[in-house]
């Protein structure tokens, strides 16, 4: 043993990841997928039977969680996907901001939009619900827990 000090210094997260891998033939709808780049909610799933090089394939239809476009991908059914982990938390609305961010970015969805900026006008105490995923995160609904 010595009488130095050893100093380590963490450069990494708490390790885990932003996706993880599962194979595309057990991918189903209503599940997620990561295509081009993007965590996707599978809104439809084809399998074609084995052609003559030998691979079932999956066509994905998926639609940005985020952004809400529409993206298409197909992938041989053996192979394996990236599949994003995806969080919902629920935070106490305190403030909204002259630039619409502090904290978190305001939802783009209009609708949404205007339930929180009118519910917080008047007032009521609201409740938003966060979705998270791959390093993004935005407010995907909204609920009135009455009067402030």
């Amino acid at each position: 043993m010595s009488d130095e000090d050893h100093h380590f210094e963490s450069k990494a997260d708490a390790g885990a990841s932003k996706t993880f891998p599962q194979q595309a033939g057990t991918i189903r709808k209503n599940g997620y997928i990561v295509i081009k780049g993007r965590p996707c909610k599978v809104v439809e799933v084809s399998t074609s039977k084995t052609g003559k090089h030998g691979h079932a394939k999956c066509h994905f239809v998926g639609i940005d969680i985020f952004s809400g476009k529409k993206i298409e991908d197909i992938v041989p059914s053996s192979h394996n996907c990236d599949v994003p982990r995806v969080s919902r938390t629920d935070y106490q609305l305190i403030d909204i901001s002259e630039d619409g961010f502090d904290d978190l970015r305001l939802p783009t969805e209009e609708a949404l939009l205007t339930l929180i900026k009118s519910g917080f006008g008047e007032g009521k105490d609201l409740i938003v619900t966060v979705m998270s995923s791959m390093g993004e995160e935005q407010i995907c609904a909204l609920k009135d827990i009455g009067p402030k």
